[in-house]
């Protein structure tokens, strides 16, 4: 069926409720058509008096509820996507916001085809980013143990003199102090086992997210990965985990704005401003592609372990890996010598780097698929 004849359903989704709203095609005002329970069978039961699931069309917004009810109808013969909250058109003036007029508003908008639908990943997929999602958070959870010992050892004057902290002489250091009173004693070990408890938590995450990528359809965009530098093997995972099929963005331009890796501008006239980078999208992947851009303020070579990353892989990744790294270590000295911020200069190597993900992982998906 035609677009323009299907009815635009908009679901307004919350954890406990679900409201329903439609238009038909034409140029009338939506209407609603009332709350429900979170529940697929009733929700379903008010879509059969609308009409049949291929004379339907749903959206709704992103949310903490995820992808599960867009499966669920998906599953029963519906078209429905999950809409961006961000790129949502919204009025300036509007100053009051129920769910009754979100719903409204979204099959409208639905029907004038100005919404942007995000992507849906597989259950596989999606398990993997969860799995890294959880290292992630291990991982700041770790951050912070860690800092409250340090405060601690801080107020009690007990500095380490070596030049990096955890390690195994960091370890020892710490088994050697001793405090005269026994709550401070105490106070101290309880700390130090929080801190070994997390890096314990951080050490099973990163072993679980290495061993469930076996027999993944993006296991080889991962591997090829690797053959960037500072792109190992837990943020080549969580890159692809987060950002998904490459094949989706035809030019690494849109790769770079979905990362919200460029910068803002309001133009107008003969006037140009640009300002910081936009920041939308997916928050996950661009903070490791920062992380890994700080790798290129070293001279470009080629150390064991990356050697070790690229067997196996063909030449035209390593060959695309090593013009990234020629480029993008350049990119970071010219940047610096012109006295730009260093954390200004790491974001514009990152934002190069996305590009080179974009090649090498389609590259990958590419010769995987040839091989299939």
């Amino acid at each position: 069926m035609e677009e323009r004849n299907k009815i635009h359903v908009g679901l307004d989704v919350h954890k406990d409720s679900i409201t329903v709203a439609a238009a038909d095609p034409g140029r009338d005002k939506a209407r609603l058509i009332g709350k429900v329970a979170h529940d697929v069978p009733k929700l379903l039961k008010v879509l059969a008096k609308l009409g049949a699931p291929e004379g339907l069309h749903l959206v709704y917004e992103a949310g903490p509820t995820g992808y599960g009810l867009q499966r669920a109808l998906s599953a029963r013969g519906y078209r429905c996507e999950v809409i961006t909250p961000s790129k949502m058109p919204r009025q300036a003036g509007r100053r009051i916001k129920t769910d009754a007029r979100d719903s409204v508003e979204l099959a409208e908008c639905s029907r004038a085809g100005q919404l942007s639908a995000v992507w849906i990943p597989d259950p596989a997929d999606e398990a993997i980013r969860d799995l890294a999602r959880a290292r992630e958070d291990a991982v700041n959870s770790r951050r912070q143990v860690r800092q409250q010992l340090k405060g601690f050892l801080l107020r009690h004057g007990r500095r380490y003199a070596g030049k990096t902290s955890w390690c195994g002489a960091h370890d020892r250091w710490l088994a050697k102090q001793s405090f005269e009173q026994e709550a401070v004693q105490t106070a101290f070990t309880e700390y130090w086992l929080a801190v070994k408890s997390a890096d314990e938590r951080v050490a099973r995450l990163s072993q679980a997210l290495l061993d469930c990528i076996a027999g993944w359809r993006f296991e080889p965009v991962v591997r090829a990965l690797q053959a960037l530098r500072g792109v190992a093997a837990i943020t080549a995972i969580g890159l692809v985990a987060e950002i998904g099929d490459l094949s989706r963005f035809d030019h690494p331009r849109k790769l770079m704005g979905y990362l919200g890796l460029v910068p803002s501008e309001h133009s107008s006239g003969e006037r140009t401003s640009r300002g910081s980078i936009t920041k939308t999208g997916n928050g996950h992947a661009r903070r490791l592609l920062v992380e890994a851009a700080w790798n290129y303020r070293f001279k470009p070579r080629m150390g064991r372990e990356i050697n070790a990353r690229q067997e196996g892989l063909s030449e035209a990744v390593r060959t695309t890996a090593w013009k990234g790294q020629l480029r993008l270590t350049k990119r970071y000295a010219d940047l610096k010598a012109r006295g730009v911020h260093a954390n200004k200069v790491c974001v514009a190597v990152a934002r190069e780097l996305a590009g080179f993900v974009w090649a090498i992982g389609l590259q990958a998906q590419r010769e995987s698929a040839a091989t299939a």
